[in-house]
């Protein structure tokens, strides 16, 4: 599978998790085993390949910004910085959702921290614990 292949289904994927979470309180367990594991772990096993495969011809490392954006000129490397995203935010997001379930936290106000962790991550992680906060006076473990 090319590279091009494997971002053209990764994303929908991720994005079905997405909508399990919207709606999951039609069908909890169900949208957690989806979000939470299956397609996090799936996304994290076609990371691991890439960069067990990919990692050592890939240029930069980490030591500074510029060899981080060297690192990211490998398309195989791009690829698995662009799965770690999704299996990420995917997963916080599915906390997100088991975690306002347990508290008592109503559905419809963790939607918007879920189009947030959807489209920008940690932002939807700030906003989720301002609003567990705000709701439960409890901060994030």
């Amino acid at each position: 599978m090319t590279p091009d292949q494997l971002f053209q289904l990764s994303s929908p994927l991720a994005l079905l998790g997405w909508i399990a979470l919207l709606l999951s309180p039609l069908a909890p367990r169900a949208a957690q085993v989806v979000a939470a594991a299956a397609i996090p772990l799936l996304l994290s096993l076609a990371y691991a390949g890439l960069v067990l495969a990919f990692w050592w011809e890939a240029p930069g490392g980490f030591g500074s910004l510029a060899e981080v954006q060297a690192l990211f000129t490998h398309p195989q490397i791009a690829l698995a910085g662009w799965l770690h995203y999704l299996a990420f935010d995917l997963f916080v997001g599915a906390w997100a959702v088991r975690t306002a379930r347990a508290e008592g936290i109503p559905h419809w106000a963790v939607i918007p921290c879920l189009v947030l962790t959807f489209l920008f991550g940690p932002a939807g992680l700030l906003a989720f614990a301002i609003l567990r906060f705000t709701l439960t006076r409890k901060v994030l473990p």
